[in-house]
């Protein structure tokens, strides 16, 4: 499926959570105001997402201990959204905050910072049969839109129809993929153009309560997909078009009052939300004001220092930055208001263009060369997270610890040698590509340059502007052999890792680093036909050792976040699926 896989590297501190570039979701688990969880970004342990019964979407969602009602929550973020039409978000943040005023079939209910998904508009997270190629879901009572109307299957199906249609290119491409088992997005639309086209006849509504999908293949994964925001309802009498981006009618507990581009946004209660009917999501705040454009440095210290609006501030895109982070680990008060947790899904990598450095024993020599623990303190130190050994995160469904190469946190330069020695294909230079936002990647780029040197390889760094670095590093010829990334997985199954990253047929968008395998390819397309959710999770995973052991990246950080919140914040943890701080659960202390 040609869809963007790669991810440039996040910086914590320094970049925005995001589970965009072709990912909504991980799992994992969050920190709060009193750290919960925290203990789930350590490596070697699995948290993963499981799936609820009818009664655990029932609502009311758990309470939120200590929680009350009333006032505004204020929430700083340096930039707007890009979209708030649940059709093309495709970004973990906002997927979170849009849970404020949107509902999905599915979602994750999560209790103790563990995440399990549940119904959410569904009475269930859905029923299979035909071996996985049909799916029903049955709406429960009682939900309804900002204005009381119910919502209806016409309403989901139009929503989901609306992934078809021009525009909506850079959002999820799942429902359009599985609904018509189209390699791509492409083909898909070629076989339905969208809902001006007419109904998609692989979605069928027998009455206002129940939606039925069919699919030309098992697709096992379909409860979670269910949950991303493209499968939340639209009504077309609603439907603004281009103007949907700015202000969708709400289903969830909050409604948008007004919207003002990159300025400002700020929501209302919706009337109509029964919590009843709602596993996920509160309602204690009476309103959430959001302010766009604060250099993120300024909005910090009048949080952590307590001035002004900072006691009801929060940001949920942005971490502490680097110049506070130490002052606030040293002050006992200012560190109660930092939010850690585990950054869902994702891993670092050093990522290695296959189709350049061809020869195996070069890939394990640079496994070796990478100095992972002076890596991570230049880019910030261990709040970045542990070191990773696997391609997966232990967030995943079915993960398993493995180790294939070991190698001490300060690298191998002797054993590195070893393997270059052994290598078919002789290499004393490798080019190393990174975005040059930062001094600290500056600073990394030295680091690697230094290691590389000590078993004579020449490492040339190449600092490339942010907006051009994906053109610039993914497209075919492009004459780079390392960078750094992340890697994800669009919801905590191993379903969108493998599959839509290492099959030699995916370009180069989506195989970045243009690995090959012809035993992988074939062992994919067999799981592929694999119906059962958890057969298929074991099958992936099994397979991603095979994977590994071509060294096609090499495994950096299971990621770590750190946010920040105002004293009279409470409910503040990082989401174990969408890698920040949690809107849904937030309330005053004092309003």
């Amino acid at each position: 499926m040609a869809r963007i896989r790669p991810r440039t590297a996040v910086v914590p501190a320094l970049a925005a959570v995001m589970l965009l570039c072709s990912c909504s979701a991980g799992a994992g688990a969050g920190g709060g105001d009193q750290e919960k969880g925290k203990a789930a970004a350590k490596s070697g342990q699995r948290l993963t997402a499981t799936l609820g019964t009818a009664k655990d979407s029932q609502g009311p969602a758990p309470a939120v201990e200590g929680a009350r009602s009333g006032g505004t929550i204020r929430i700083a973020n340096v930039n707007d959204y890009s979209h708030l039409d649940p059709q093309k978000i495709y970004a973990g943040e906002s997927y979170s905050t849009s849970l404020l005023w949107g509902r999905q079939l599915t979602q994750y209910q999560v209790v103790d910072g563990k995440p399990k998904l549940v119904g959410d508009l569904a009475t269930d997270t859905g029923q299979s049969s035909d071996g996985g190629r049909t799916w029903t879901y049955k709406l429960k009572d009682g939900i309804a839109w900002e204005d009381g109307e119910p919502i209806t299957s016409e309403h989901v199906k139009y929503g989901i129809e609306r992934t078809f249609a021009p525009g909506f290119e850079l959002g999820p491409t799942y429902w359009p993929e599985w609904l018509t088992g189209s390699e791509d997005r492409t083909a898909a639309v070629q076989k339905y153009a969208g809902p001006e086209h007419g109904d998609l006849d692989a979605i069928e509504t027998p009455d206002a309560k129940t939606i039925v999908f069919h699919f030309p293949q098992p697709q096992s994964d379909v409860p979670y997909m269910a949950a991303q925001s493209s499968s939340s309802p639209v009504r077309k009498d609603k439907d603004t078009g281009t103007g949907y981006d700015t202000r969708p009618f709400a289903t969830g507990p909050y409604r948008i009052a007004a919207h003002k581009q990159n300025q400002s946004l700020t929501l209302e209660r919706n009337p109509h939300w029964k919590p009843e009917t709602d596993p996920i999501r509160h309602q204690y705040a009476d309103r959430f004001e959001f302010t766009f454009g604060k250099k993120i440095l300024n909005t910090a210290q009048e949080v952590l220092n307590g001035r002004g609006d900072g006691p009801a501030t929060l940001s949920t895109k942005s971490e502490v930055p680097p110049e506070l982070y130490a002052e606030a680990r040293r002050d006992a008060d200012k560190k109660d208001l930092l939010v850690a947790g585990s950054q869902g899904a994702y891993t670092s990598d050093l990522y290695i263009k296959n189709s350049r450095v061809t020869d195996p024993e070069v890939r394990k020599a640079i496994h070796y060369l990478f100095p992972r623990e002076q890596a991570r303190q230049v880019l910030g130190g261990p709040r970045l997270g542990d070191f990773a050994t696997t391609l997966s995160s232990p967030a995943v469904v079915g993960w398993k610890k493995y180790d294939l190469y070991p190698v001490a946190p300060a690298g191998d330069v002797e054993k590195a040698k070893e393997h270059l020695a052994k290598a078919k294909t002789k290499v004393d230079t490798l080019t190393y590509a990174y975005e040059s936002d930062a001094p600290e990647k500056d600073r990394l780029a030295q680091v690697l340059v230094d290691a590389f040197a000590k078993a004579g390889i020449k490492l040339v760094t190449k600092p490339l502007e942010k907006a051009a670095f994906t053109n610039e590093v993914f497209r075919g010829p492009a004459p780079y052999d390392l960078w750094l990334s992340t890697n994800s997985v669009d919801w905590p199954t191993p379903s969108t890792l493998l599959p839509d990253s290492y099959h030699s047929k995916l370009d180069a968008l989506a195989n970045s680093i243009r690995y090959s395998n012809p035993e992988v390819d074939k062992e994919l397309e067999r799981i592929a036909g694999i119906g059962e959710a958890q057969q298929k999770a074991d099958a992936l995973i099994a397979l991603e050792q095979t994977v590994m052991k071509d060294v096609p990246v090499v495994p950096f950080l299971y990621t770590s976040v750190t946010q920040f919140r105002g004293k009279n914040v409470g409910g503040a943890a990082i989401h174990p699926i969408y890698g920040s701080i949690a809107a849904a659960d937030l309330y005053l202390k004092r309003s």
